[in-house]
């Protein structure tokens, strides 16, 4: 079976302006959150992405009507005839978003079902504290090796409740969060995830007429309510596109303008990229990246929001590659986020694993950056592929990257824009 690949020739400087896509990690629970209410939710900036190609079919397998134009990043979901509560295993299978569902299910059906999500396997994501956060609104709710399962109580609707989270899970706040709007009685949630997605859904229900409190902090309170209505919303800006984008602008010493960007969701890797020695100048919706002199090593840590994004831990993995002296960069929240790491081997990196310690060491040169050179590489998850991407830029001759269809999940065209930004790759 034919593979495609990128095949990148390195040593380009990017420069230009780019504007960023909307956010993947914001638009899928937007999307599941459409299933709350019988009357037409219309959302916008939606990115052109596989994962959303998957949401919108189960969307249409539980009997919502979709109509999605893909130029112009518009999906419309009409969810008042529901025709089923279980999601199909086949496209349950095809990513992590699918269990966002099941909040939304169990909240307007009072029951619904999962297999185990698939999406990249990059270590653990424990479904218990979804199924425990049902638990505490009344469900009887079990996750185990076969997915997930909820049904609302015999004696009525889902109930307010106090739930308390072990660890910020975004999607189980996600999710929990979906089915507590329609619950009877207060529900508080506490450690809850405070990401700017999560907040995007949340100001999302709010305008569907949801009450909630509390956002973007870590405890959350929700009101629950009778009924949902319509709504028409934009999805935020893709803070991880944006700084892969920066990351790219500085691996290839380049100077790079994002448009359409958040500069506060920015923050925590403008300001990491600060201490690489990476300029970052903001505006009021513009990011302008560059290196006004050399990059420096530098230790980094991947941490829950507001710390730096674990979706950006592999992109910096390889423009800490670029500069002199050693780095350590810790994964802290996915156990199994290393894929990467031999294939930058590969291209020339000195570069090692510590599992047991959860972190990687980068050995540059004590004058001068590693020398990378091109070879063939496979990304198997999306950031990995990013990655890749990013170091290939960086090195000397043709690289080729197989992994298309792990990028295509995550990113909007993200060769597309490297190239308009003067990146040598292609697809073949």
């Amino acid at each position: 079976m034919f593979e495609p690949v990128y095949r990148i020739t390195g040593g380009r400087r990017l420069h230009g302006p780019i504007e960023v896509s909307g956010a993947k990690n914001a638009a899928l629970p937007c999307l599941a959150a459409a299933l709350l209410t019988d009357e037409p939710v219309v959302l916008e900036r939606v990115p052109d992405i596989s994962d959303v190609d998957a949401m919108c079919e189960i969307l249409q397998q539980l009997g919502a009507v979709v109509h999605r134009d893909r130029a112009a990043g518009c999906v419309e979901i009409n969810a008042a005839r529901l025709s089923g509560a279980d999601i199909p295993d086949i496209l349950a299978r095809k990513l992590r978003g699918s269990v966002l569902f099941v909040g939304p299910l169990l909240a307007r059906r009072g029951e619904a079902a999962c297999a185990p999500p698939g999406g990249d396997n990059i270590g653990k994501r424990d479904l218990d504290l979804h199924a425990k956060g049902f638990r505490s609104l009344g469900a009887q709710a079990d996750a185990n090796a076969k997915g997930i399962s909820a049904l609302a109580s015999t004696d009525g609707p889902l109930r307010g409740g106090l739930v308390w989270f072990d660890y910020p899970t975004v999607s189980g706040t996600e999710n929990v969060l979906m089915a507590a709007v329609l619950a009877a009685g207060r529900t508080v949630i506490v450690n809850a995830a405070s990401e700017p997605e999560v907040a995007c859904l949340a100001d999302m229900l709010n305008a569907m007429g949801a009450r909630i409190s509390g956002i973007g902090t870590s405890r959350l309170e929700i009101d629950g309510v009778d009924r949902l209505r319509g709504v028409r919303r934009w999805m935020i800006p893709d803070r991880i596109e944006a700084g892969t984008l920066a990351i790219a602008a500085a691996i290839t010493g380049g100077e790079v303008e994002l448009r359409g960007v958040d500069p506060g969701h920015l923050e925590p890797v403008s300001l990491k990229l600060a201490e690489i020695g990476v300029e970052t100048i903001a505006g009021a919706s513009t990011a302008a990246v560059r290196v006004p002199a050399g990059l420096c090593s530098a230790n980094v840590q991947s941490m829950p929001w507001p710390g730096f994004p674990t979706d950006l831990q592999a992109p910096i993995t390889a423009l800490l590659t670029r500069a002199p002296g050693p780095s350590i960069v810790q994964e802290r929240v996915f156990e199994n986020r290393w894929k990467h790491v031999p294939q930058l081997r590969l291209l020339g990196a000195d570069i090692a694993i510590s599992k047991k310690k959860g972190q990687i060491t980068i050995n540059g040169a004590q004058k001068t950056p590693s020398l990378l050179r091109g070879t063939s590489v496979a990304g198997k998850d999306i950031r990995a592929v990013a990655a890749l991407l990013l170091a290939a830029l960086s090195a000397e001759g043709e690289t080729t990257v197989q992994g298309v269809e792990h990028l295509n999940r995550g990113y909007e065209h993200l060769d597309r824009k490297l190239a308009s930004l003067g990146a040598d790759i292609t697809q073949s």
